[in-house]
């Protein structure tokens, strides 16, 4: 649930009020109504109008960034694959699979006496 006061972009108009899609708004009360499908008001500054809309209709700023960012990162990942002729990084990209990333591949570190061994029995030979 969000919290009063806080600002929320309009991503959608579920229920054609002519809402204004991509511009921000406030939430200025909940809609506590069971018998009923909205879930808040809210207030649109550009408009000087409070609307009534579903909780599918507005998202948060912090989300709709990390969404861009995802988006973003994804694309340069491809045009990375493409452009080194990587066709596994580029299959993992398109079927949505996990990248491994330095830490990920970091995590079979040895511990420091199998390290000390390892380095005793080079200078052995």
């Amino acid at each position: 649930m969000l919290k009063l006061g806080q600002k929320v972009y309009i991503v959608a108009d579920s229920f054609e009020q002519n809402l204004p899609i991509g511009d921000y708004a406030y939430i200025i009360a909940y809609d506590r109504n069971a018998d009923n499908v909205f879930d808040y008001v809210i207030r649109v500054p550009k408009m000087n109008k409070h609307f009534f809309v579903p909780a599918i209709d507005i998202e948060l700023e912090e989300v709709l960034v990390q969404q861009e960012v995802d988006r973003l990162e994804r694309e340069a990942l491809i045009d990375f694959a493409l452009a080194t002729k990587n066709a596994e990084l580029f299959r993992r990209i398109m079927n949505g699979e996990p990248i491994l990333n330095e830490q990920d591949a970091n995590k079979d570190v040895q511990s420091t006496q199998d390290f000390i061994k390892q380095i005793n029995l080079k200078a052995w030979i």
